[in-house]
């Protein structure tokens, strides 16, 4: 997997987190820079794990579908870039419990309502995970950029939600969604011309 697809996977997989923090930030009063920061460190931090346990629950299988194992990858990444797609074009009438109400003082629970809320955005990257473990890719540098695409992404999210409101959170979802089913057609398309040609060579 080239670095540029690494990265593209690593905003892709931010951009529902972006969506959230975009909610969060327009219905906070004033977010400082430090909570923008401190909610994008909580969800890039478990942005970054969850893919390494998509990749380990992977490779224990991994042996088993090694002759269909790019189809695996690009149904994963296309089923994934539909529901992202999907759920950006959804209207979000539904009222977030994010603890968006909390006082300034209550950073407990403002801290666990991050995390549970960076943990839900999270799943797709543990999928993600799973598909890479077919791939030869190193799971340990696409899990960073994913964290960190994520923590930049969240903060950005959180410091403009007020000025863009929900519906900017929702187009970065989709465009998101579009960035996975490509790389999926990308990694079919590579794998089947490399197939092809080794047929042709014989």
């Amino acid at each position: 997997m080239s670095p540029l697809s690494i990265v593209l996977i690593g905003f892709a997989m931010s951009t529902d987190a972006f969506a959230a923090a975009v909610g969060k930030g327009a219905a906070m009063r004033k977010p400082r820079l430090f909570d923008a920061l401190r909610a994008g460190l909580i969800f890039g931090v478990i942005e970054a794990i969850t893919p390494i346990i998509g990749w380990l629950l992977g490779r224990a299988a991994s042996q088993y579908v090694q002759a269909f194992d790019h189809w695996i990858a690009f149904g994963l990444l296309g089923v994934l870039g539909t529901h992202m797609i999907i759920a950006g074009l959804k209207p979000d009438d539904e009222t977030e419990a994010d603890g968006d109400t909390d006082e300034a003082g209550e950073q407990h629970k403002s801290f666990w309502t991050l995390a549970a809320t960076g943990f839900a955005t999270s799943i797709d990257a543990m999928a993600i995970g799973v598909g890479l473990a077919f791939l030869d890719v190193h799971i340990g540098v696409v899990a960073l950029v994913i964290g960190l695409c994520t923590m930049t992404m969240v903060t950005i999210g959180i410091m403009l939600g007020r000025a863009l409101g929900a519906l900017v959170g929702k187009r970065a979802e989709i465009i998101g969604g579009v960035i996975l089913i490509v790389i999926g057609c990308a990694i079919l398309y590579e794998h089947l011309h490399a197939a092809a040609e080794v047929v042709g060579a014989a």
